[in-house]
């Protein structure tokens, strides 16, 4: 008997299908997302999570407990986190944390390929983040949620940006900076945060003022030399702590603060997921300064698009969801429903070869 007569075909077909079932069912059957990156091994789908594919250490599950149950229910995610806020922070916002570095417009900062166009709407989204910070934070100085963290002469950034910004876009700054969409989602954020959680601003807090004390300082030197600017500082007056003598110290200091905050475990973990959210913030601003520079607007400046300086009543909207305090990130998954529609398709394809084989 011929290899391609209609009995041995249709063997094929059913090996063939019988292994994709074998392969998929299960993933199917049980009704398991299967998500970009995902190995298929022939059972449940391995994720191969973003924080695994970024080189980041993901933390080890926590052994079972050998202790006698209670009636309470225990929380191993709580349970398993470092006892410092400091470290649970750093911990959990490693993953996000590089994603943010991983934004095109960061990459391209790095690397020296920053204008002088760029540069000038990071120092106009700075302000409108710390004007807003700022404000929350002198609303809730008092509140012992915060007061540990409350050093304004050593940190607060907004005099120092309106001296940059007066250097970059002169002195009547205030009417020509842009106000994005992105820009005002933080801003949004920052004031929804300090009258209605103040305790979340601890995370706001880390996660901007630790950076421009680390990060901000390497981002200084490289739009120095980029833009050519004059070895005085002028334009760069964000980047300066006169009042800091030791950053590592006053890191130290700061962390100390941090950890001797009273949280219970339930608000420890919203600080956690905000400072997440934060850095999302961030990613999303990154994303929109890329858009803009690379947007073809003639000689219209960003100042001049249209809706950008609507501070109060915009109807802007961004379709681009971001990650709540208490919600998810949202992925694009692959639902059950393509995968069934490309078995089937190769299935049909399948038959078609062999029909066309016997028909030789």
């Amino acid at each position: 008997m011929p290899w391609y007569s209609p009995a041995s075909a249709g063997r094929r077909l059913t090996r063939v299908l019988q292994l994709l079932v074998r392969k998929f069912g299960s993933a199917v059957g049980r009704g398991h997302v299967i998500r970009p990156g995902d190995k298929l091994t022939g059972g449940r789908a391995r994720s191969h999570s973003p924080a695994s594919s970024l080189g980041c250490r993901r933390r080890s599950e926590p052994q079972a407990s050998t202790k006698p149950r209670t009636g309470r229910m225990e929380s191993p995610h709580l349970d398993s986190m470092p006892q410092d806020l400091s470290e649970a922070l750093k911990e959990a916002t490693k993953e996000v944390h590089t994603q943010a570095e991983n934004a095109e417009f960061m990459r391209n900062f790095q690397k020296g390929q920053v204008t002088r166009k760029g540069f000038k709407l990071v120092m106009a989204s700075l302000f409108h983040i710390y004007e807003a910070l700022e404000e929350e934070i002198e609303r809730n100085k008092e509140n012992p949620v915060f007061t540990p963290l409350y050093f304004p002469e050593e940190l607060h950034r907004k005099a120092s940006l309106e001296q940059d910004l007066a250097f970059w876009y002169g002195p009547r700054w205030q009417e020509a900076i842009p106000y994005t969409p992105a820009m005002r989602r933080y801003v949004q954020r920052l004031h929804e945060v300090g009258r209605t959680e103040p305790e979340l601003l601890v995370a706001h807090a880390y996660t901007r003022y630790l950076g421009d004390l680390s990060g901000g300082q390497v981002l200084k030197k490289i739009a120095q030399k980029a833009l050519d600017l004059p070895s005085s500082g002028e334009g760069l007056a964000f980047f300066t702590f006169p009042n800091i003598a030791s950053a590592t110290k006053f890191k130290q200091l700061y962390r100390s603060r941090m950890n001797s905050l009273e949280m219970t475990p339930e608000v420890r973990q919203r600080v956690i997921e905000e400072a997440k959210t934060a850095f999302l913030l961030n990613i999303q601003l990154f994303n929109e300064l890329q858009e803009w520079l690379t947007r073809k607007v003639g000689d219209q400046s960003p100042s001049q698009e249209p809706g950008l300086r609507q501070r109060e009543g915009s109807r802007v909207q961004d379709a681009t969801p971001i990650e709540t305090p208490r919600g998810k990130s949202q992925l694009n998954v692959l639902s059950q429903a393509p995968l069934v529609r490309w078995v089937l398709t190769l299935s049909f394809l399948v038959a078609t070869v062999a029909m066309g084989l016997y028909a030789m």
